[in-house]
């Protein structure tokens, strides 16, 4: 409990890691031995830091990532086919300042949910937007959202984050209403955000799993032509580790 004035005081401001620091030096013999400057920025950086991971599990809530997973912990050797040199290229997180998008395709078991997850948080922690969607999820939530007013709103949402993933692509074929939802959240997003598309399906096969041929050709064109891509390939990793075990 705060009970020195100063530090009321620096709470009342809303300089709460001010505060918390202050009262760690009020605690420590030797902090007279320091300078006012050096104690004035022990200060500022501790409140800089409070509003760094305030900020940081703010957009890590509204992301709401399926798996934690963060790039550090990725696993380079498992045989899977991971392009190392392009993942650590993805890992710096400049093609989401070129609104370039990534596509993750490889079958069940290898890592692509957890690898798109674990780009998320990086992005997250680099101060950018993320929105984490199951695409069956996504067209379900959309439909009812057409039938209660709220479909617009819940289309500008995804169009603001700055990285969108599109998690679990092609388990089932794409109706021509699902079709245009999709075609719409792609569209806002042309040139002003990225995505993140993972699916067990290869690439050439997503065109015949959308309804509407002409719908199809749209939203290829503004997915795949200006995206990297991460083929895996091998055992399951689960499967790999159970053997292990």
């Amino acid at each position: 409990m705060l009970t020195h004035p100063t530090e009321q005081r620096l709470a009342a401001l809303g300089l709460a890691g001010m505060a918390k620091a202050l009262e760690d030096q009020r605690r420590q013999p030797d902090i007279a031995a320091l300078s006012f400057e050096d104690r004035l920025g022990l200060l500022v950086d501790r409140e800089a830091i409070e509003r760094e991971n305030k900020r940081l599990a703010s957009r890590l809530k509204f992301a709401g990532l399926r798996q934690n997973a963060i790039v550090e912990d990725a696993d380079m050797k498992a045989p899977r086919g991971l392009d190392k040199a392009l993942f650590a290229k993805l890992v710096a997180g400049d093609w989401i300042d070129q609104h370039q998008n990534l596509i993750i395709v490889g079958k069940t078991g290898l890592g692509k949910s957890w690898l798109a997850c674990a780009l998320a948080h990086k992005a997250c922690r680099d101060d950018r937007s993320v929105l984490y969607q199951r695409v069956p999820r996504l067209f379900d939530a959309l439909a009812l959202a057409r039938g209660d007013g709220r479909h617009a709103r819940l289309l500008k949402t995804i169009a603001r984050s700055q990285l969108l993933i599109l998690d679990d692509w092609g388990l089932a074929n794409v109706t021509a209403e699902q079709g245009r939802d999709l075609l719409e959240i792609l569209d806002d997003r042309q040139g002003r955000g990225s995505t993140i598309v993972t699916s067990q399906v290869d690439v050439k096969h997503w065109h015949e799993m959308i309804a509407n041929p002409t719908v199809a050709d749209a939203i290829l064109d503004r997915l795949v032509h200006n995206a990297h891509r991460l083929n895996l390939a091998g055992e399951s990793l689960r499967k790999g580790a159970t053997k292990r075990a």
